[in-house]
């Protein structure tokens, strides 16, 4: 079996935040890059769990980005990739991201492909049922546990007011979230394994971008806070009704 994960470079969740270019660009300058945890927790996780079931499944790893997202690619060789590609593309644009990894899986022959349901700075959940499209296979979305049955594969996700069970053939799409897999962090052996597992760069091909960045905005600073004395609850209520707004 051949599992592709897509691999995708996020901020830190506590770094600062911070534009720049009036407003239009993400200022870099000091932030502190991780690989995206859902791609990481549950979608690599879990091809890494397939994999140690049958010892004959090849993972491999793509991203879309420059030579700065290398350090992040090769932490995930170091945790069970077997060979990564990165596509020489800087964009936020998640058609065009997703076209470059669809060409990628067109010639590749394989049987999964596992995404994270978002990243956590766009948020966009939107790559994977795009590869998906492009690719003609079934998409299953919000994934929190994947088994091989027979061939199969039996996807349990997450619905309003519930779960449903899906049962699909193979090759198909899976988007991952929490309850898939559960976080790992890179053995020495793993790391120093990583330095020499193959990473391809190939160029990337003609797509069209279907969005740009007008402006990015911080949300508003947060209210202060106001005390009220438990002497008077009649302002309690007033102020939960007139400025919280709350009933």
């Amino acid at each position: 079996m051949k599992i592709l994960v897509c691999i995708s470079k996020t901020p830190d969740t506590t770094a600062k935040i911070a534009f720049s270019d009036n407003n239009t660009k993400f200022a870099a300058d000091g932030v502190q890059w991780i690989i995206n945890p859902y791609d990481e927790w549950y979608a690599l996780v879990r091809a890494i769990e397939l994999k140690e079931a049958d010892p004959s499944t090849v993972i491999h790893l793509v991203t879309v980005g420059g030579a700065d997202t290398e350090p992040i690619i090769r932490k995930a060789l170091a945790l069970g990739g077997d060979e990564a590609i990165r596509i020489n593309a800087d964009s936020q644009d998640s058609f065009y991201i997703a076209s470059q990894i669809a060409e990628v899986a067109k010639t590749g022959g394989y049987d999964l492909i596992f995404t994270g349901k978002e990243t956590i700075d766009y948020n966009g959940s939107s790559i994977g049922g795009m590869v998906a499209e492009l690719l003609d296979l079934p998409y299953v979305s919000h994934a929190i546990k994947f088994d091989l049955i027979d061939g199969a594969a039996v996807i349990v996700r997450e619905i309003d007011g519930g779960e449903e069970t899906n049962k699909v053939g193979l090759p198909l799409t899976v988007s991952c979230q929490k309850g898939m897999a559960e976080q790992r962090i890179p053995n020495m052996k793993g790391i120093m394994g990583a330095r020499s597992k193959p990473l391809k760069v190939q160029e990337p091909v003609a797509a069209d971008a279907l969005t740009a960045v007008v402006s990015f905005d911080l949300p508003p600073a947060k209210a202060g806070v106001k005390l009220v004395s438990p002497d008077t609850p009649e302002e309690l209520v007033r102020l939960l009704h007139e400025e919280a707004k709350a009933f």
